[in-house]
């Protein structure tokens, strides 16, 4: 496909990212936010935080990200001393726990410190999680009364990725959508599958949903390459091959108006956008200039910006270089309305602006000591929650006063 034809899909593009009316509680409720695309709603909130962090708590080893809804905060982690993983429900603004609750797992410390690598979803009432030897759970989010567990693994004869699922659980109204290899809708009411895809292999992605022809699907990049599934039976209706030593395909598919689907690995050395042909998925490009790896980046006004390798990078839509910053090191990256929000691998947050013409920080504080940062910082509420790979999870306070209004974002230009 051409790129002036392209362009021609790329025309309807938004360029602005809903905001919530006044009465909707800020909320970040499942992996990669209440849109699923890494972005806040919010911009009520300021770039330089308090001196000071709001709270601080250690919830065991892991890379899990945290939820937010409803005055409750979850998240996961490893307590290496008891040999369990620990589900945790925590006050958002104080850290105070709620409720846990622990179960026997295994490290799985290949190559990295180990942990959990899942993050809960928030539906209501429900919280839904799943972690990286198949076991999910469906808690009542208020009391932590187990609702449902199932061992997917073994119920359904399942083959482990190398460093384990970590997927999160997709909630899109009534359909719970997980993925471990194999795609599978669950009953959110049993944990009973209502049907499942074939399986493509190492599965540490989380499926991204989007509108194909005006009928709901699923972007799902596993070990085998990037499948588009019909979500009301699971059946492929797109393939296309994309694997990697060991079939290190982690990152989210980014889904780019219902017309093209950006995906990279560091294990295949390239990135890629995808546009639907009459053959099929077809490239409109694929270069080594955006190699995303884990956690992988954000699109915002037709711009990427996510680590390559150990530098920090804006790609438009077209695969165009806008700038590069090194020292920054390997991190992840969410962001808001004109602005970024990224941990660096030396423990620091960054906040810097959403601006193809150039990289500017507007802020950089040191948190963590030691440890990986591959944990996507969440802002929710004008607090930005902030995880390191030894268990630390850090709340910072950046709510906008009267003292000090709400910055205004920049525009991309």
């Amino acid at each position: 496909m051409s790129i002036p034809i392209f362009a021609l899909l790329l025309a309807a593009l938004p360029t602005a990212v809903p905001v919530p009316h006044g009465d909707e509680l800020p909320s970040w409720p499942q992996w990669r936010g209440p849109d699923q695309n890494d972005v806040s709603r919010e911009s009520a909130w300021v770039s330089e935080g308090k001196s000071e962090s709001l709270w601080e708590s250690n919830v065991g080893l892991g890379y899990s990200s945290v939820t937010v809804a409803d005055g409750r905060l979850f998240t996961m982690g490893y307590d290496a001393e008891g040999g369990v993983d620990v589900i945790w429900c925590l006050d958002p603004e104080t850290g105070e726990e709620l409720w846990a609750h622990p179960y026997e797992a295994a490290i799985w410390n290949q190559a990295h410190t180990g942990g959990t690598l899942n993050t809960p979803t928030i539906d209501g009432e429900h919280v839904y999680t799943l972690n990286r030897e198949g076991n999910m759970f469906a808690f009542d989010a208020g009391s932590g009364d187990i609702l449902w567990h199932h061992h997917l693994k073994n119920e359904h004869d399942l083959t482990y990725p190398t460093w384990g699922f970590s997927a999160a659980p997709l909630v899109l109204g009534d359909e719970l959508i997980v993925n471990v290899g194999k795609v599978m809708r669950l009953d959110k009411k049993t944990g009973e599958p209502v049907w499942a895809s074939k399986d493509y292999g190492h599965a540490y992605g989380t499926p991204t949903a989007f509108q194909l022809d005006g009928k709901p699907a699923l972007a799902v990049l596993n070990g085998d390459g990037l499948a588009v599934l019909d979500r009301t039976n699971g059946k492929e209706l797109y393939f296309y091959a994309w694997s990697g030593t060991r079939g290190v395909n982690a990152a989210s598919p980014i889904v780019v108006d219902n017309e093209a689907i950006f995906i990279s690995s560091t294990r295949k050395g390239a990135g890629a956008l995808l546009a639907f042909g009459p053959e099929g998925l077809e490239p409109v490009w694929e270069s080594r200039t955006l190699t995303t790896q884990l956690s992988g980046c954000v699109l915002m006004d037709g711009h990427f910006y996510g680590f390559d390798g150990g530098v920090l990078k804006c790609v438009n839509v077209y695969g165009d270089e806008r700038w590069s910053v090194r020292g920054i090191g390997n991190g992840a990256v969410s962001a808001a309305p004109g602005r970024l929000l990224a941990m660096s691998s030396k423990g620091e947050l960054i906040v810097a602006e959403a601006s193809p013409e150039e990289y500017r920080e507007l802020s950089k504080t040191k948190l963590i000591e030691t440890g990986s940062f591959w944990t996507k910082p969440v802002l929710a509420g004008g607090l930005i929650y902030c995880r390191g790979s030894l268990g630390e999870l850090i709340c910072r306070d950046h709510r906008a006063t009267d003292a000090k209004a709400t910055e205004a974002a920049p525009t991309a230009k």
